[in-house]
């Protein structure tokens, strides 16, 4: 659902103090007390929440513009479109792994990056900031792979053209639906990412 103003803080401040109860274990224990991992950690947070706000705000442009805000009077339509959502299920299972999580964070942003263009099309005043937003996300994908590579773990390098098809709509109207639903699911997944790595960072 569309973030209203000001509630994006609120939003993160839950986000600070939530529970992270499915996480029981304790992976990379010996790696919590390495600065260079804590400031990757602090500096990638930092970031995951600058696109959390990126597309906050074009949730509210959404809103504005094609009063499209509330998901529950949506949900008929999403029915019929074409719009999934980036599993992170590696990110909260009770068998944790930060290799497995830090993959499943690169491959949803590959996907989301790709989908953006959807946003694009749909709202072509604001290519720009759609496209700092790819621009962050392509980076804090980077930032990830070169921390996997530091800490030894597996990588996979994707090509640098996105292989996803992009989302297809019968109706503008479903495009327009399609672009909510996309940068709600997209928040989603940056909410769970986030507390993924704030989990990691407090071992």
């Amino acid at each position: 659902a569309a973030v209203p103003t000001g509630g994006l803080a609120l939003l993160l401040g839950v986000l600070l103090w939530a529970p992270w109860q499915a996480l029981h274990g304790a992976p990379l224990t010996e790696l919590s007390g390495d600065q260079d991992f804590q400031l990757f950690l602090q500096r990638n947070l930092e970031f995951t929440r600058k696109i959390h706000g990126d597309v906050a705000a074009l949730q509210r442009v959404v809103c504005d513009t094609l009063q499209l805000c509330k998901e529950e009077e949506l949900l008929l339509v999403r029915q019929d479109l074409d719009v999934a959502q980036a599993p992170l299920e590696q990110c909260h299972r009770r068998t944790f792994q930060a290799e497995t999580c830090f993959s499943q964070i690169r491959a949803g942003l590959r996907i989301y990056h790709g989908s953006l263009a959807t946003i694009r099309d749909l709202l072509p005043g604001h290519a720009e900031l759609v496209e700092t937003l790819q621009l962050d996300m392509a980076n804090l994908s980077s930032n990830i792979q070169q921390q996997m590579e530091d800490l030894g773990l597996a990588t996979v390098t994707y090509p640098t053209e996105s292989q996803e098809p992009l989302p297809t709509f019968s109706s503008h109207f479903h495009h327009q639906v399609g672009g909510f639903f996309i940068l709600a699911n997209f928040q989603r997944f940056l909410e769970t990412a986030y507390r993924a790595l704030r989990h990691l960072a407090s071992l």
